[in-house]
């Protein structure tokens, strides 16, 4: 009786496909209890949340604490008392001012928003009944010829106040309950958000501190685990991803403020009204590449519509030169080539980012999008290179649009003695003129067959 000798790779074969079998059953299960998971998800995501929030206000913070630790104990250890513990109280230092900044900034957004969209709220409630009187007055006006058009907008109107009157009865008032249910559970919501936000500043302090140590810790186990050109490969792409991510982030929010400080200063010195609230909701909204501005000047058109037509008209040509302004000139200076990304790609990341997680995707879609398109791009030239290929993508291009190189100066030979002039015509010069014939002629050259042809500028002829 004969038995089977198993080799390692046999073990190797044996355990992979287990392993894609356990995978099969893990997803086809995710599949099946999609509702399950997603709770579980949801609640591990409540969970962390105050956790996630707390290391996006670290990353934030980063840059400041960095400065101020480093000016700060520059600043101590240079003095002529004599501190035990510098670097301690520098990061103390530090994590104030960081977080300080960070209450202030906050706490000034609010307060510009919130006062001024209440007043504007109140102003458009008190002006909205004169400007319907206005409007159905100049509508009179205008369609007092055409009592047909009067009519038709008439029975408009009141099918319109019926619908109302309906949704009001038959929507509202029997789903009042819930609506006090969703209202309750927005206000508790809201607190939840506070909650988290406080806990998040706890954690956004304690990792303020400690991110050094977290660093060193993640490359150590990154060096024990791969092998060395790995890691150093891991560690380098992780550096790009650092500087990708916060040379965008930082450079998106002073572009974003200085053109809401601009605007704020535009329209201030034109006297248009909610200048204020304007200028920060433009200024917010142009963190969003390619269509923040216009997502922030829809809103704010419409609040100048209801006081004054003109100063809409103006404020929407305001911002398509403030955008013209921040697309070629400040918004380079101060990203630079942060991504390099053209623009078609930047535009792809946007529209996707923004269509699968709404408007932290469309902040976050370009530098994520920069990092996968910077590792797709190592990939391929490493495998490109492997087969002996050009990795330059000009050379790979269908469509090539090259300039003509200008044609070498003939020169023109020298005629022997009882030679035709067709050998030379033939084989070297191909065209000849009436003053090179007339030139052989009168030196007893036998000509067998010549060309006239007329010479131009461009190095072109004409026979």
């Amino acid at each position: 009786m004969k038995f089977i000798k198993l080799q390692k790779q046999h073990y190797q074969w044996g355990l992979t496909a287990f392993l894609v079998v356990v995978c099969c059953f893990i997803v086809f299960f995710l599949l099946y209890r999609s509702d399950a998971v997603g709770d579980v998800f949801n609640k591990i995501l409540g969970a962390v949340t105050p956790l996630l929030y707390g290391m996006v206000m670290a990353y934030l913070l980063c840059p400041i604490y960095n400065f101020t630790v480093s000016r700060s104990y520059g600043l101590i250890s240079t003095a002529k008392h004599n501190f035990k513990h510098d670097l301690t109280l520098a990061k103390i230092i530090g994590t104030l001012i960081s977080v300080a900044l960070m209450i202030v900034v906050i706490a000034g957004v609010l307060w510009m928003i919130i006062p001024g969209l209440f007043d504007s709220i109140m102003k458009v409630i008190d002006a909205l009944p004169a400007a319907m009187k206005t409007f159905t007055q100049w509508v009179d006006v205008k369609f007092a010829k055409l009592p047909v058009a009067k009519d038709y907008l008439d029975q408009l109107s009141s099918n319109i106040t019926d619908y109302a009157i309906d949704f009001a009865t038959n929507t509202i008032l029997p789903h009042s309950a819930n609506m006090a249910a969703a209202i309750s559970g927005t206000v508790f919501g809201a607190i939840g958000f506070v909650f988290d936000f406080v806990i998040g500043m706890i954690v956004c302090v304690y990792i303020l501190n400690i991110k050094d140590t977290l660093g060193a810790q993640a490359k150590k186990i990154i060096v024990a685990h791969f092998k060395e050109s790995t890691a150093e490969e891991i560690l380098q792409g992780a550096e790009y991803t650092n500087k990708t991510f916060g040379g965008f982030i930082s450079g998106k929010i002073i572009d974003s403020a200085i053109i809401g400080i601009l605007c704020f200063i535009i329209m201030s010195i034109f006297g248009w009204e909610y200048s204020l609230l304007i200028s920060c909701i433009i200024g917010i909204t142009n963190i969003i590449p390619f269509f923040g501005p216009f997502i922030g000047a829809i809103p704010s058109a419409l609040l100048l519509l209801m006081v004054n037509p003109m100063h809409s008209l103006y404020f929407i040509i305001l911002i398509i030169i403030l955008q013209q302004f921040d697309g070629n000139i400040l918004g380079p200076k101060i990203l630079g080539d942060s991504t390099g990304l053209d623009s078609f790609w930047v535009l792809f990341a946007v529209l996707v980012g923004g269509g699968l997680f709404g408007f932290l995707g469309m902040v976050l879609s370009i530098p994520v999008f920069a990092v996968i398109y910077a590792y797709c791009g190592r990939a391929l030239n490493r495998r490109l290179a492997k087969k002996g290929f050009s990795t330059d993508t000009l050379d790979y291009k269908v469509d090539k649009y090259r300039t003509r190189k200008p044609r070498a100066k003939r020169k023109k030979p020298e005629l022997k003695n009882n030679e035709p002039v067709s050998a030379y015509t033939e084989d070297e010069v191909q065209e000849t003129t009436e003053e090179e014939l007339k030139e052989a002629e009168e030196k007893g050259h036998k000509v067998v067959e010549a060309t006239l042809v007329e010479y131009h500028d461009d190095d072109t002829y004409t026979e």
